[in-house]
């Protein structure tokens, strides 16, 4: 992994943002994110003069790791939770600029089709990196399948934390990206919502969605840039009408920005 990181940074830095150009680059992971930048800001910032380059990524370490890195100007795939520990624990300078619609995280059939169908021994697959975990299992929570400690931080809790396993389940931690597809392997998936529809999979289809508006997700920059004219530019895109009216009318159901 870490070879194939180094590889690919290498391959984005050969590309990376020259004043000059007037060349934003983004990363997004695939799906509604990277539709996000093609259909909705990429004209905003084509209006001003800019040339906008999408670069999608199949995991969560890597955008962050090439924003850090200066192969990315901004990245559009992840929420303040998540943002806030990683750049912690990597050391990472980088600031949240706007937030952006975000399906939210939700529980979907698998073997089992319906949540009263939840017995001893049912299996359900959530995210493994550590803040979406956390969000899966507050889901968990929510629906009383599971108990956690009245004083628990709700942001980074992990199985060991579970107070009581009120239904007997049996929880599988696989990558975000594995998550729609473990479905034909497992009783119930937690889904990212960005995962979900990539696949095929409706909002609307979800048993179960999480209640928190806490993880609504945000475009990120590298802490140093934030002042630059560039992302000024990106900034003032995300928060225009026009980007407003295409992404009210092109993602229906998802959270909102606060303020919209």
């Amino acid at each position: 992994m870490k070879t194939f990181i180094a590889l690919l940074l290498v391959s984005l830095n050969a590309f990376a943002y020259n004043p000059s150009s007037k060349e934003i680059v983004i990363g997004t992971t695939p799906g509604d994110f990277a539709e996000l930048v093609k259909d909705g800001l990429r004209p905003e910032l084509e209006k001003k003069g800019y040339k906008v380059r999408l670069v999608e990524f199949s995991d969560y370490v890597t955008p962050n790791i090439a924003l850090a890195q200066g192969a990315l100007d901004v990245n559009i795939f992840q929420h303040k939770p998540y943002l806030d520990q990683f750049a912690e624990e990597k050391g990472l300078k980088l600031t949240a600029l706007s937030q952006v619609p975000t399906a939210p995280l939700g529980l979907y059939a698998g073997k089992s089709k319906a949540l009263n169908q939840v017995k001893a021994g049912t299996t359900v697959s959530v995210p493994n990196d550590p803040s979406n975990l956390a969000r899966g299992l507050v889901i968990l929570a929510d629906l009383k399948w599971i108990e956690l400690p009245a004083k628990a931080d709700l942001l980074r809790v992990t199985p060991g934390d579970i107070a009581k396993n009120l239904k007997g389940i049996k929880i599988v931690q696989l990558e975000a990206a594995q998550l729609p597809r473990s479905r034909e392997d497992v009783d119930f998936a937690i889904i990212n919502g960005n995962y979900a529809t990539l696949s095929g999979l409706k909002l609307t289809e979800a048993l179960f969605q999480e209640k928190s508006d806490a993880y609504v997700n945000w475009a990120v920059t590298k802490t140093a840039d934030v002042k630059t004219a560039h992302i000024q530019e990106v900034q003032k895109a995300l928060n225009s009408e026009g980007f407003k009216k295409y992404a009210k009318n092109r993602f229906k159901g998802y959270k909102l920005p606060r303020g919209w």
